[in-house]
């Protein structure tokens, strides 16, 4: 009886082990199936996806496409503009053809649609700024003055020799993001950093030394981008001493205020900084007495030296998104620069120089000029004339911007015409009265 009873409670516990065991198979069995009919569920949907997508061609084929054709339509009227041009001036018609405008250049990006008459046309336009200007240093004989000076230049040998003098005010915030791109700086970090940029990039490309920046040039591609001089000193003045935002330059401006503000005229006293004709008279006078100008304003005869080095290309800024593509497609750079993504805009104001306003300086120019006179405006070109005549640009347009005369002359000519209209009015009063008593004796005669 009792090993009867034992048996009975083995069998028991056997059958429900038995029981667990097969729940527990039924229960992984379900899930690996719910687990592959998933799979092939995901893998059928991404071959649809596929499907579709090689059926029909996405927003951005369509957009390259709408890109590339308008680009093709605009290389096409040009051609046709100029064969026009051509013909008219073999056959002495007076009509004149207007040329269509270039194709705006591309903005940095991967989908530029790289053309051989854009790369062409850049390349003419380029070679011919090098004549102009070795032209210019030539007849002033401007190498032995300005010798080579290698404080702002940038060399990075990692990447084709490539070598940059930045110029201030000149665009030069883009390149000094680039320049920390190919220091190595990931993009998100110089993105949210708030060291400035010149700081960053002077730690992994410090100053070069003069031997070692001659010795690099003949095999690097050496470049600068270059501004309208007075446009340039301009934004320099809107950006650093108007408002005195700055400590360093506030300082400077409330220097500027107490020397160069004629207090009896009134006016706004010093907290809101020199006004630009103030700015002007202190650049005169700083250069009149030889000291040495701040980066922002310096000439670039005398800062990039170019007449001493010789650079592979003389960019600008009325060309800046044309010229930096060809720049980074010579260095062989598309890859790291072409595709990047732009700074935020509250960053690319604090580190661009921008003025507040967010207005540019060229669209102001003709306002700030007009409370200079023109002597002050001689005088200001007797510094920056030769970067006008460098870079080919054009500084008669300021002479109808400004005074004819200045505030003194414009005194000295009213005295003068004051003086000489009071004898001639003392004369004609007495010729007057002579008159009229000779006047009078005839009547009495007559009488």
């Amino acid at each position: 009886m009792i090993i009867r009873l034992r048996y009975g409670r083995r069998l028991q516990t056997y059958l429900k082990i038995g029981a667990c065991v097969l729940v527990g198979v039924c229960y992984f069995a379900f899930l690996f199936r719910e687990s592959l009919n998933a799979y092939e569920h995901r893998e059928r949907a991404t071959a649809a996806e596929l499907e579709a997508d090689a059926a029909e061609p996405s927003k951005q084929q369509l957009k390259l496409k709408r890109q590339q054709m308008q680009r093709q339509r605009l290389l096409a009227q040009l051609q046709a503009a100029q064969a026009g041009t051509t013909g008219t001036n073999a056959t002495g018609s007076s009509a004149t053809a207007v040329a269509a405008p270039l194709p705006p250049a591309s903005t940095l990006n991967p989908v530029y649609e790289y053309s051989e008459e854009l790369h062409s046309s850049t390349e003419r336009e380029l070679q011919r700024r090098r004549e102009h200007l070795a032209a210019v240093c030539e007849r002033y004989k401007l190498q032995e003055k300005y010798p080579p000076n290698p404080w702002e230049f940038f060399v990075s040998p990692g990447h084709n020799n490539l070598v940059w003098c930045n110029v201030f005010k000149a665009a030069s915030s883009t390149w000094m993001y680039y320049f920390n791109v190919l220091a190595g700086y990931d993009v998100k970090y110089l993105q949210r950093t708030e060291t400035q940029p010149l700081e960053l990039a002077r730690k992994r490309f410090p100053r070069p030394e003069l031997a070692e920046l001659m010795e690099l040039l003949p095999s690097a591609l050496s470049f600068l981008f270059v501004r309208d001089p007075f446009e340039r000193i301009l934004s320099a003045y809107r950006n650093k001493l108007e408002g005195n935002r700055n400590t360093f330059y506030k300082a400077l401006g409330t220097k500027i205020v107490h020397r160069f503000r004629n207090h009896s005229q009134g006016g706004p006293w010093p907290r809101c900084g020199p006004t630009f004709e103030e700015f002007v008279r202190f650049l005169i006078a700083e250069h009149g007495a030889g000291k040495r100008f701040d980066e922002h304003w310096a000439p670039i005869y005398s800062f990039c030296t170019p007449c001493s080095v010789n650079f592979t290309i003389i960019g600008k800024t009325e060309t800046f998104q044309r010229d930096s593509e060809f720049i980074i497609r010579q260095a062989g750079l598309e890859t790291l620069l072409l595709g990047l993504g732009k700074l935020p805009q509250r960053k690319q104001r604090r580190i661009g120089n921008q003025a507040r306003s967010g207005i540019k300086s060229e669209a102001v120019v003709e306002r700030y000029f007009a409370d200079i006179d023109r002597s002050t405006l001689d005088q200001l070109l007797k510094i920056y004339r030769i970067d006008f005549e460098l870079f080919d640009y054009d500084y008669r347009k300021y002479y109808d911007m400004v005074h004819p005369w200045s505030l003194e002359q414009s005194t000295a000519g009213t005295a003068a015409a004051a003086a000489a209209a009071a004898p001639a009015t003392t004369t004609a009063a007495p010729a007057v009265a002579a008159a009229g008593a000779s006047g009078s004796t005839q009547g009495s005669a007559a009488a």
